[in-house]
């Protein structure tokens, strides 16, 4: 049977047997951006954040006062996220749909690890701060008046059309 190669995909053109984890881990670290999606009143509304993803995570800021932040925690964190890698052609399609909740992340150890990420995924973010002290947790708060929020996915679908067409299977959470 051939192997799997580092990018996932057997080279036999076979949809068995796909390394479906790697795959998952693969969308959600080279990406970006993550879609959250939320409901209240009827309404259903998307919005995109930048993430770092740690330990099975996915954590983001965002105001207090942002709609999806609002809603999701007003339906006791629930919410769906997606995560897709850009494509320019059907047979490109591929990435990662999820539902599970949004939780606000105090101060402590799993906020300076999440930031630090933040910090490195997104070094663009150390212009805002030229000349300041710490970036923590505390100056993001300060200069943008947001908070660190955490997405711990419970469902998780890999889709990937370079397998098949509508190919979608479920995967473990644990990237």
């Amino acid at each position: 049977m051939p192997e799997v190669g580092d990018d996932g995909m057997r080279n036999s053109g076979m949809t068995e047997g796909f390394d479906l984890e790697l795959l998952t881990r693969q969308v959600v670290e080279s990406q970006s951006t993550l879609t959250l999606a939320t409901a209240a009143g009827g309404e259903a509304w998307a919005a995109p954040v930048y993430y770092v993803n740690r330990e099975a995570a996915l954590y983001f800021f965002s105001k207090p006062d942002s709609r999806h932040v609002r809603e999701s925690l007003a339906a006791a964190g629930q919410a769906a996220g997606s995560i897709h890698v850009p494509a320019d052609s059907w047979r490109d399609i591929r990435g990662i749909q999820m539902s599970g909740k949004i939780e606000m992340v105090g101060p402590g150890v799993e906020a300076a690890k999440a930031v630090r990420g933040y910090l490195r995924k997104f070094p663009f973010t150390l212009e805002f701060f030229e000349g300041e002290g710490a970036k923590d947790l505390d100056s993001f708060r300060d200069r943008f008046k947001v908070r660190l929020y955490r997405f711990r996915p419970e469902l998780v679908y890999y889709l990937d059309n370079r397998i098949r067409f509508g190919f979608r299977e479920k995967v473990e959470a644990g990237w």
